[in-house]
């Protein structure tokens, strides 16, 4: 659940009221056609802009931060943990962060770039009678880490996700998002 603040309520209230003038305007319309018609294109952009403005506030108004991230390969299962605290440096309470991992295998190394790196030709046939597993090169995972956080709080997380025996010099980036 994401937690509305003062501003987006004052917000809401500015759509609410621009949308009831708009509605006073399109009163001075003697067809009732034409007044529907006025009045359903002010709510759906009334509607999209209220929207929009709502996922801009968000953004902007409730932060996270990682610290201490680290990860740690568990060979005994094949898995990768990982772990770390997060802040809320903002002014207002988070509903919840979510923590996005991205492991991509054997990153590209200026040593080792050679043509087949960006272009290896293939064929449609050739996959339909393959029966090889496919091994992807990218795997992207996402953990809830944080609930109902409150400014300046710090939360310690731990989070696990299979890492596959066939990669090789993974390179593991990570994105926070809050709401």
């Amino acid at each position: 659940m994401t937690y509305f603040t003062i501003l987006h309520w004052i917000t809401l209230i500015i759509f609410l009221l621009l949308f009831i003038l708009l509605v006073i305007i399109a009163k001075k319309e003697t067809n009732p056609k034409i007044f529907w018609s006025m009045v359903f294109s002010s709510f759906l952009v009334i509607s999209m802009l209220s929207i929009f403005s709502m996922f801009v506030l968000d953004k902007y108004t409730k932060k996270g931060k990682l610290i201490n991230i680290t990860h740690k390969r568990v060979l005994l299962n094949e898995t990768i943990m990982f772990f770390g605290r997060v802040q809320n440096v903002g002014r207002f309470k988070i509903g919840h962060c979510k923590l996005e991992v991205k492991m991509v295998n054997n990153a590209l190394n200026l040593n080792n770039i050679s043509g087949k790196t960006f272009y290896a030709p293939r064929s449609g046939i050739g996959s339909l009678f393959s029966s090889e597993k496919d091994r992807p090169s990218t795997i992207i995972k996402d953990f809830t880490i944080a609930k109902n956080l409150k400014p300046g709080d710090i939360i310690s997380f731990s989070a696990t996700m299979p890492y596959p025996p066939y990669f090789q010099k993974a390179n593991i980036r990570y994105k926070l998002y809050c709401h």
